[in-house]
């Protein structure tokens, strides 16, 4: 616990944990190269090699897989709910007439193929493929691929393949690690060569990802270890920030919870619950580890609590405040918010419609988590007729041969001049 630190000590507490994190460049490189140089066949390979199992093929057929009736219901109606969120989002075309006779107006197309990366393992996240594929879907992505690691059958957790269904996802490839990254980077004899990555995934995935870049493929945003911030007041209730921070804890070790308080008493309440609850979980060890990278800090100044966590940039943010209308407007940095005492973070990373795919490591300070905007460009046009060029004419000859650009200069005067 640390109280009323001073500027000076801030950036040293905004620090995430740093774990022991390899060169993974020259593993990623010759990753990439083996699957541009065999392309199935080196995917094969290291299927077996570090997954352990034997593919015959890499792509799934479509099916319907056996699951629990609840949690059909349920992921349908998260499905539903991210669909109306994202659909809010969809971009209306407004034309704007700058000076008489020129119109300009933005249009927005799709990115034509996406590939959608989502982890298996212990905790298959089922949910990412949902807050995945529909803002594709809603944009119009022509091409949407999934790729996911394969279970010791060589099947995969029919949760993912479920959301894949009612996502209309037909696309499902049983590729893990790096390699499926590699995959949907180059494209393959059958995995087709996507425009764009979506996803999380280890420091394999990531460091993939970002070597993607430099073959000309895009990315959602760098990723990092899951983090959460809560600000706590008097009226917060410690049990449920105790689970809020647990259920970020839980992600990962290297996952990091901040907790600000204004009084010693209310962080000591959180703790005491936190040492109550974290033995209750089945990953508890987990949580234990991420748990011992995190603070608890005391702030007496709303301001300095505030503008604290606007320099952490948290991927979440929770005020656990009843009276959270005064916090909104000074929020600069943060990946999603939650509010009040009935908010928790698990309500956004499944059900509530907001995407849980989002900037951490302090990205959050420039970077938005993903929504409809991240599967779709932006494309301007304009229109000028000849009363138009007459109005602006003069000011494009004045600027262009201010900058030396005689052409540019002469594609307006030649106008100018036949009218």
């Amino acid at each position: 616990m640390i109280v009323n630190p001073p500027k000076n000590e801030w950036s040293d507490l905004i620090q995430r944990p740093a774990l022991n994190q390899q060169d993974l460049s020259s593993v990623i490189s010759s990753v990439f190269k083996e699957v541009e140089e065999n392309g199935d066949e080196a995917l094969l390979k290291f299927t077996e090699q570090f997954d352990r199992v034997k593919l015959t093929s890499l792509e799934l057929k479509a099916s319907s897989p056996a699951l629990d009736e609840n949690l059909k219901v349920a992921i349908q109606l998260a499905s539903n709910n991210i669909r109306k969120f994202h659909e809010s989002q969809i971009h209306v075309p407004s034309k704007i007439e700058t000076t008489p006779g020129v119109v300009c107006w933005q249009e927005a197309r799709a990115i034509e193929s996406v590939g959608l990366y989502i982890p298996g393992g212990t905790a298959p996240l089922f949910s990412t493929v949902l807050m995945l594929a529909i803002p594709a879907q809603i944009a119009g992505c022509k091409e949407i691929v999934l790729c996911t690691p394969p279970d010791e059958n060589g099947g995969i957790n029919p949760a993912i393949l479920y959301a894949a269904n009612v996502a209309g996802i037909t696309k499902i490839f049983t590729i893990g690690g790096s390699q499926a990254i590699a995959a949907l980077s180059l494209g393959t004899e059958s995995v087709p060569k996507v425009q764009k990555i979506f996803g999380p995934g280890n420091q394999y995935v990531t460091a993939a990802k970002q070597f993607a870049l430099t073959k000309g493929t895009a990315i959602d945003m760098p990723a990092g270890p899951s983090e959460l911030l809560v600000i706590a007041s008097e009226n917060s209730n410690p049990a449920y920030v105790a689970s809020d921070l647990l259920s970020q804890a839980e992600h990962g070790v290297d996952s990091q919870v901040i907790c600000l308080a204004r009084t010693e008493d209310k962080l000591a309440e959180i703790e005491k619950e936190i040492a109550i609850q974290i033995k209750q979980l089945p990953r508890e060890k987990i949580a234990e580890k991420a748990i011992e990278n995190s603070k608890f800090i005391v702030f007496m100044d709303d301001k300095d609590m505030i503008e604290f966590s606007n320099q952490y940039a948290p991927e979440h943010l929770i005020i656990a405040d009843d009276d959270f209308e005064h916090y909104i407007s000074k929020i600069e940095n943060a990946g999603s918010v939650f509010l009040g005492n009935y908010c928790p973070e698990s309500a956004g990373d499944y059900a509530s419609g907001t995407n849980h795919t989002l900037p951490t490591a302090g990205f959050a300070n420039m970077y938005s988590g993903v929504n409809l905007d991240s599967f779709i460009k932006k494309i301007t046009f304009q229109q000028i007729s000849k009363v138009g060029i007459k109005n602006l004419g003069n000011t494009i000859e004045l600027m262009a041969g201010a900058e030396g650009l005689q052409a540019h200069k002469n594609a307006v005067t030649l106008r100018l001049k036949d009218l």
